[in-house]
């Protein structure tokens, strides 16, 4: 018991290091992180938290939760670089804790402990988790629904778990509209129940079955309710249309009829594989191991097993697909696996594997940052548009730094303890990049290089507008900037601006994003060029430069 106490607090002491590590060094970066920094901070500028609006357009994409947790955040810290990412944070705790909680109950505590290793060591859950996006909070609520279900359908009722397993769903679905998939759960755990499994039961004859329902409306109704009545009982046109795509075309037309981001059937497959680095790399001995436990009828491993396949292919029918839709299935499988590891660790195969990924990972990156001192790299290149050049000599110590101290745990932890030489090469990885690569990258990716230049150059008292501006510069600008719209026409956008700036032309100044060339109006030769920011070109232009202009 106290080796088991000993290793879960060197657990929780790593999840901290790794995960909180560099909170509070970095701005929102594109590109979703500034979007919803930027409406959390309008939710407090305002005092409007049921709308959320982009500059001065409502922004419908998204359910408004997890801004709202932003925003909350911003409001008790007043420190916005700390705000954005601590939902993400907690809510990377918060999965840790289901999954060495359930690996607890349905097994031992150390099986719990191995659980939430899994989890972290997994490449694509810790970069979530370490950036201000919705997923890792949806994959939070996705994890806790299913640790109030499998709590109920396994030895149970209990239905305090199955309430809350409903309304975690409920709130994963206000927070992006795939929060619901946790009960798919119900699926196999229905049809165990029929064919006798031991110890599962649904219960659903019970009244109290649809305690679950009632929770799972409740928790929706947090922001359907007000938002609805609002909407379409005073709000205007706007507000209407506001409904129409949050409530149909960002979810059912976006599942059924999808845009953007689109790729093959057997797209997940890859990113499963790539993506859930060191994880997959143990499925090879874990597989016939299920295939034997599912044979003896154990459902501690058919519930979550059902439910990642049920998972992969929910997501795998659109055609829009993107890299992070399954991980919520992550830590279900990390929980079907972790009664498996400590005998697969013993395997001499498993242990040469996960040596082998862990030298080959640290001489990656080792020739890296060898090649970015030494030469001018092509991916070099790529990521210094608009960067200074120290940037590039700090990101190549940093892979250095890393390589070295990767092979260097190879060969002190050697054949035998291949897993420890992983911990200590991973968690080096993500605190140098939290406290090197982060700060050094901040300026370019964030736009605060790009606007601290901006306020420089037109003075503390000029007012700023921006044309095919992007959430990064809006949040970045040092003062209150005016805005013409973010999904209107650039043309449009341009004509009003320079309206504006006619109303004050002594003061005013306009950013403008060269996307398809500046208008042909504009006198290129007296503008200022901003250099480039994200990919982007910007001018600075004050009414001179306009003056032609329509």
């Amino acid at each position: 018991m106290t080796r088991t106490r000993r290793d879960l607090w060197l657990f929780w002491l790593f999840a901290l290091l790794i995960l909180a590590t560099g909170l509070g060094l970095r701005d929102p970066w594109p590109a979703d992180e500034p979007r919803f920094a930027l409406v959390a901070r309008q939710m407090v500028e305002t005092g409007n938290w049921l709308f959320p609006h982009r500059g001065i357009e409502l922004y419908s994409d998204k359910p408004p939760l997890f801004m709202w947790m932003q925003a909350a955040l911003l409001w008790l810290t007043g420190n916005l670089r700390i705000a954005f990412l601590l939902p993400s944070l907690l809510a990377a705790l918060g999965t840790l804790w289901c999954v060495v909680d359930l690996g607890k109950r349905l097994w031992t505590p150390r099986v719990g402990v191995y659980a939430g290793w899994a989890v972290l060591l997994t490449i694509q859950f810790t970069w979530h988790a370490k950036k201000a996006q919705i997923d890792p909070v949806v994959v939070f609520w996705i994890t806790l629904s299913c640790y109030g279900l499998l709590r109920h359908l396994w030895k149970g009722p209990d239905w305090r778990m199955w309430a809350l397993a409903w309304a975690a769903a409920g709130l994963g679905t206000i927070t992006k509209g795939v929060g619901v998939i946790a009960l798919l759960m119900l699926i196999p755990a229905g049809i165990a129940a029929l064919r006798g499994w031991p110890q599962v039961r649904v219960h659903a004859r019970d009244p109290k079955f649809w305690l679950g329902p009632l929770a799972f409306i409740a928790a929706c109704g947090v922001w359907l309710v007000p938002m609805l009545v609002a909407a379409l009982g005073h709000g205007g046109a706007e507000y209407r249309a506001y409904v129409d795509d949050i409530l149909l075309r960002q979810t059912v037309t976006r599942y059924a009829n999808s845009w953007i981001h689109e790729h093959p059937w057997w797209y997940f497959i890859e990113v499963a594989l790539t993506n859930w680095l060191p994880t997959v790399l143990l499925l090879p001995w874990a597989i016939p191991a299920w295939r034997r436990r599912l044979r003896r009828r154990d459902p501690r491993y058919l519930l979550p097993l059902a439910w990642v396949l049920l998972v992969f292919v929910f997501f795998s029918i659109p055609v829009g697909k993107r890299d992070m839709y399954i991980l919520p299935a992550l830590p279900m499988l990390a929980l079907a696996l972790a009664p498996l590891l400590p005998g697969i660790l013993r395997k001499p195969g498993a242990q040469r594997l996960l040596l082998a990924f862990t030298a080959v990972f640290s001489l990656v990156a080792l020739a890296a940052g060898i090649a970015m001192l030494t030469g001018d790299p092509a991916f070099e290149r790529k990521f210094m548009d608009g960067r200074d050049a120290h940037v590039a000599d700090g990101l190549a110590w940093m892979f250095v730094s890393a390589g070295g101290f990767g092979l260097g745990a190879c060969l002190w932890f050697g054949r035998r303890r291949a897993q420890v030489a992983l911990v200590a090469m991973l968690t080096m990885l993500w605190l140098l990049y939290s406290l090197i690569g982060a700060p050094l990258l901040n300026d370019g990716s964030s736009s605060r290089g790009l606007m601290r230049a901006v306020g420089q150059a037109i003075g503390p008292t000029a007012e700023l507008g921006m044309v095919g501006w992007r959430e990064q510069q809006l949040l970045m600008a040092d003062r209150p900037a005016a805005n013409f719209g973010f999904k209107r026409d650039a043309a449009l956008q341009f004509a009003d601006a320079v309206r504006w700036q006619r109303q004050r032309p002594q003061a005013r100044w306009l950013l403008v994003e060269e996307a398809d060339g500046l208008p042909a109006c504009v006198d290129k030769i007296r503008a200022r060029d901003m250099g480039i920011a994200n990919g982007r070109r910007f001018w600075l232009m004050d009414a001179a430069v306009t003056a032609r202009c329509p």
